[in-house]
């Protein structure tokens, strides 16, 4: 039978991208780069998010891509952040119709209809990318957020030094837990996700996961479910030091409710490393398993 470790790290190594995933999703956001710059003067464009983060988990989905707007569509930065955000829309809902694209807070989202299976499996398709429309604002960007009405600031490239310096800090593992962790936020058991954005769970684990991996997934996971919801009604800033406070999309009820989901979750791993002590290790993969969801293997 498998070990707790050898499934922890068959875990995250299907939490990994593969080539044919990483191929399929540069043709997508390829195809999306090319057609967005006959629509708009667009001086560069860059993947960022979690995708570029390499702490993107399964199902893969909402790769994020960055639209740096040129000189000629200033016009934009001066009004309304909808009519940037809605300009995208128009332009990609022409290509891709209206039934594919849907409006967000700050990104046009594009979804290539492709439907998981009850494993979680693609075909190695990827399902949907963010377009970001964006000014350059000195060594930083400005980003449209319709729910404030305002232009705010961030800086993708700050965050994915910050992610690098803490996967280093941890021994290397820090990205794989941050897989597994959003791949629990997005456990269909759930219905919605506890954690939103899943980029707060990033930043959460910025602060949380501190010094080397002491070696053992299912004690570091155990803690790191307790520390989340102990800390969950705190207030998250942005990395970068320029935007809002991350946590900011999650209200008082959202809050209450994700901290009693990681505290379940903290009861389940402690359950199932009591399960594994008593040498039931087959019992212990199966409560990790209902834990996480079905990409956590039993052999």
């Amino acid at each position: 039978m498998i070990t707790l470790d050898e499934a922890f790290r068959k875990f995250k190594s299907r939490l990994e991208l593969t080539q044919r995933e990483q191929d399929n999703a540069s043709a997508r956001h390829t195809e999306v780069r090319e057609y967005l710059a006959t629509k708009f003067k667009i001086d560069r464009d860059f993947l960022t998010g979690s995708y570029k983060r390499h702490t993107k988990t399964k199902p893969l989905k909402d790769i994020d891509i960055f639209f740096v707007l040129a000189q000629a569509e200033r016009h934009y930065r001066e009004k309304h952040p909808s009519a940037v955000l809605d300009a995208f829309y128009d332009a990609l809902a022409e290509k891709y119709g209206k039934d594919r694209v849907r409006k967000q807070g700050r990104s046009i989202n594009v979804d290539f209809g492709i439907k998981p299976d009850d494993e979680d499996n693609t075909n190695e398709q990827i399902l949907s990318i963010d377009a970001v429309p964006a000014f350059a604002a000195g060594d930083d960007y400005e980003i449209p957020d319709n729910a404030s009405g305002k232009w705010i600031k961030t800086n993708p490239e700050t965050h994915a030094k910050k992610a690098i310096a803490a996967h280093q800090a941890y021994s290397n593992e820090w990205k794989g837990l941050v897989r597994m962790m959003k791949y629990w936020n997005n456990n269909l058991k759930h219905g919605e996700k506890p954690i939103k954005p899943s980029f707060l769970v990033e930043v959460m684990a910025l602060e949380c996961l501190h010094g080397d991996f002491h070696g053992r997934f299912d004690y570091e996971f155990q803690g790191f479910f307790t520390t989340l919801a102990d800390r969950i009604m705190d207030e998250w800033k942005d990395p970068a030091g320029l935007g809002p406070p991350i946590s900011n999309d999650m209200d008082t009820a959202r809050k209450q409710r994700a901290r009693s989901l990681l505290e379940t979750a903290s009861h389940e791993a402690a359950n199932a490393i009591h399960l594994a002590r008593q040498g039931r290790n087959g019992d212990a993969l199966v409560e990790w398993r209902n834990l996480f969801g079905p990409k956590f293997p039993l052999s």
